[in-house]
């Protein structure tokens, strides 16, 4: 089965590979692409026909999908139909986020999953069922790889401080193809540090020396995403004219508070002498 047709059958947002893999035994075979790719926080279509020696049939039949390995993987779907005048009632749908779009009494078991996340990015394999006086079943055995896209995104900048009074500015940010990241901003010093793990990077701006805004800029080839920091650092200057704007002020008013008090008193009567010394 050609792309083209794969595409004609299923109008949606997906890529394909050109080429499709046919798993046959004994009249029966599975068509899916090798390879799906989707956006992360959209919907997939993961498509599966397949073909079998009966000319009718009326049995129970149940339709799978697995993840990770063929026959012994973790079951993400399952439904189950009675007959054909009966629609395949789903008994597995993990997180709710996988949707039967095919018919299986048409040969299809094609699949939507919804919100795709990091952790949707497996191996995908198709499995058909009939139940009766015989039971058959067949699954692909290769699947299909979802690879997944992302646009950048700035997922943490923060600036922190070491035990030896220096300052760094870090940016974490996420995507597919992992994003470059660069910093802009005050003149500042080149040392920087990069660490990547899978889709996510993050690169910290060592020994920062100027005040001003920091901008982490992150890019791949679906997107750009920015994030800015602001940094400034008391100088012991400005530290002391700081406290002075501070305690000025409080001074002046306890200053005030005690005259008022002392006019309170003396306007009550004054102060009164022990009646021993009065006379």
């Amino acid at each position: 089965v050609s792309k083209s047709l794969w595409l004609a059958f299923f109008p949606y947002n997906i890529s394909t590979e050109p080429h499709s893999l046919v798993s046959s035994s004994n009249g029966w075979s599975v068509h899916v692409p090798s390879d799906v790719t989707g956006e992360l926080g959209k919907m997939v279509i993961l498509p599966c026909t397949f073909t079998h020696p009966y000319k009718m049939f009326d049995r129970t039949l149940t339709a799978i999908w697995r993840i990770k390995e063929p026959y012994n993987g973790t079951v993400v779907f399952k439904c189950i139909s009675q007959s054909t005048s009966e629609l395949c009632k789903t008994a597995i749908s993990y997180k709710n986020k996988y949707k039967l779009l095919g018919n299986p009494w048409h040969k299809d078991l094609s699949i939507r999953i919804d919100n795709l996340t990091w952790s949707d990015s497996e191996r995908y394999f198709c499995r058909v069922e009939l139940s009766g006086d015989i039971h058959d079943k067949y699954e692909s055995r290769n699947g299909i790889k979802l690879h997944l896209i992302a646009a950048p995104r700035i997922i943490n900048i923060t600036v922190s401080s070491n035990g030896d009074h220096t300052f760094q500015a870090r940016c974490t940010a996420e995507g597919e193809p992992v994003p470059a990241l660069t910093w802009t901003g005050p003149s500042y010093s080149n040392l920087s540090s990069i660490t990547s793990t899978s889709h996510r990077v993050t690169r910290e701006l060592q020994y920062l020396t100027h005040d001003g805004k920091y901008t982490c800029t992150a890019v791949n080839s679906h997107g750009r995403a920015e994030g800015a920091v602001y940094f400034y650092r008391f100088r012991s200057s400005s530290s002391s004219f700081l406290l002075i704007l501070i305690f000025v002020p409080l001074g002046i008013k306890v200053l005030i508070l005690l005259v008022i008090l002392i006019f309170i008193v003396f306007s009550r009567g004054g102060i009164y002498l022990p009646s021993s010394l009065a006379r």
